[in-house]
């Protein structure tokens, strides 16, 4: 057979070179035909794959079922009860599909579907835990293209750590998905979750040194190293860096925690509420004063408004691990899903910030006791599959 260029491949094979950078019309071959049509199109100036925003429109939104009770022993039924209510939630504003091992999807289908008005979809595909953020696909758009970066899931680099656990099948999920519903998908070069990576859709990405610049995911590479990968694979202009903070929790500290965009220009700080640990308040102060005095890749400085967290001291016998960051939020089309933790103050007033930072969408909060248990919240459990922007 002879090979047409080097950048040839099957459209549902890994494109190893990592090029999400790369004009589209290198990757031409590797899209869909309708996808590639608009990829070749002359345009007068070369297109390229990047990261959206989240609040760009999506076709859809992915979950996973939570299927071991070695991770969550006698809270998996609690956890799963929460992923069911988020994606009754969320299928409110756009479809739902969430992923299942093949032995427990009628389980999933049971509960996502039991009293629910809306349409929620299982696809059985083997997964460990329910983190889809993490191990799932980072979508990445052009003029009418959609493509899936792998970002090479490790299991956060915790082999040999107290916060190990398998995630063997969630390593492979990303393709298998991205297979399933015909993305092309492109190897990243560099290991990472889509927990760390926190975009404003116009060349910025937020992320902390602690969870990508660390030897658990990326050995013997500098700050620079990872982020020119970055750059590379996600079509990213500028990374500002902040610190975040290593091995006080499983994921290393990921932005999404901590800052989010809410618009070019405008981040959301997560401020640790009373009784928190200082450590985490340190995190917070640090933060805010990189976001301060950053600008973006448009040269804008970045307005900062703070999201407090709840009152630790009212939410006692939850465990040290509990995410109390109203900041673990998901944006699907027209509404913010958002968590909300029996310190009724706190809730109200995280319901009045997002209200005012997304005044044209519904804001829904409800009770996540499980998952926040396991140290996440809704943003980890969801990933959006974001809608191609019109070919040119």
């Amino acid at each position: 057979m002879t090979t047409p260029g080097p950048y040839t491949t099957s459209r549902r094979r890994l494109l190893q070179f990592g090029a999400a950078a790369l004009p589209l019309a290198a990757l031409g071959t590797a899209l869909p035909s309708a996808v590639a049509r608009a990829a070749t199109a002359p345009t007068g100036a070369a297109a390229t794959l990047t990261m959206p925003a989240e609040t760009d429109p999506h076709v859809r939104t992915y979950m996973a079922w939570p299927a071991l009770s070695s991770v969550w022993s006698d809270s998996l039924d609690k956890v799963r009860g929460n992923i069911a209510d988020v994606a009754h939630e969320i299928s409110r504003f756009e479809p739902v599909v969430v992923l299942a091992r093949p032995a427990q999807a009628a389980d999933a289908r049971y509960l996502c579907g039991r009293g629910a008005r809306y349409s929620i979809d299982v696809i059985e595909i083997p997964v460990d835990d329910l983190w889809i953020r993490d191990f799932g696909p980072t979508f990445l758009v052009g003029p009418g293209a959609v493509a899936g970066v792998d970002t090479n899931f490790n299991g956060w680099g915790k082999t040999g750590t107290r916060y190990a656990q398998p995630f063997a099948h969630d390593a492979a999920a990303a393709g298998i998905l991205l297979d399933e519903y015909g993305v092309p998908r492109i190897g990243a070069g560099f290991v990472g979750e889509g927990g760390s990576l926190e975009t404003d859709g116009e060349g910025t990405l937020l992320a902390t040194v602690s969870s990508l610049v660390n030897p658990n995911r990326n050995p013997g590479r500098s700050q620079q190293q990872v982020e020119d990968a970055l750059r590379t694979a996600l079509g990213i202009t500028k990374v500002i860096w902040v610190p975040g903070l290593a091995g006080a929790d499983i994921t290393d500290c990921h932005i999404d925690c901590l800052a989010r965009f809410t618009a070019p220009g405008r981040v959301i700080l997560d401020k640790p509420g009373p009784g928190a640990d200082p450590k985490w308040i340190a995190v917070y102060e640090e933060t805010g004063r990189v976001l301060r005095s950053a600008t973006d890749a448009q040269g804008r400085p970045l307005a900062v408004t703070e999201l407090p967290g709840p009152d630790r001291r009212l939410i006692r016998g939850r465990g040290e691990e509990f995410l109390s960051s109203y900041t673990s939020y998901y944006t699907p089309n027209g509404a913010v899903i958002a968590p909300q933790f029996g310190d009724g103050r706190a809730d109200y007033l995280a319901r009045t910030i997002l209200q005012a930072a997304y005044p044209a969408r519904s804001v829904v909060q409800l009770p996540i006791d499980g998952i926040a248990g396991g140290g996440g919240g809704i943003h980890c459990a969801t990933q959006s599959h974001p809608v191609a922007p019109p070919a040119r």
